[in-house]
């Protein structure tokens, strides 16, 4: 009995180390590729609205509602445009509203 606790003990060692040894190569080649862990994060953007002054999103307006959507034709995030909360949602309904107007398509090839 005293033998198979101790294998199991050290079957378990074994698979412990096995799994701090892939961590440790999956944040080496994550490194290795991003150059640094701690680069990883981007600068802080701000709402365009907000800087501008602009308090009224037209949805006739194509080629200012163009800058927030993607080359696909989605809506572009929050995360990523930068937007304020109440803006990026004034922007979606401007496009939704263009797409069924029909000035801007619904997506693109």
């Amino acid at each position: 009995m005293a033998r198979k606790n101790r294998n199991d003990r050290n079957d378990r060692n074994d698979r412990n180390l096995r799994d701090r040894n892939d961590r440790n190569l999956r944040d080496r080649n994550l490194r290795s590729a991003t150059g640094s862990l701690l680069n990883l994060r981007q600068r802080k953007r701000f709402c365009y609205f907000c800087r501008e002054n602009i308090s009224n999103i037209d949805y006739k307006n194509v080629s200012l509602l163009g800058k927030f959507i993607s080359d696909k034709g989605k809506i572009r995030p929050k995360r990523s445009t930068g937007n304020c909360v109440q803006h990026q949602r004034k922007i979606a309904m401007g496009i939704k509203r263009a797409r069924v107007i029909a000035l801007i398509p619904y997506f693109k090839r």
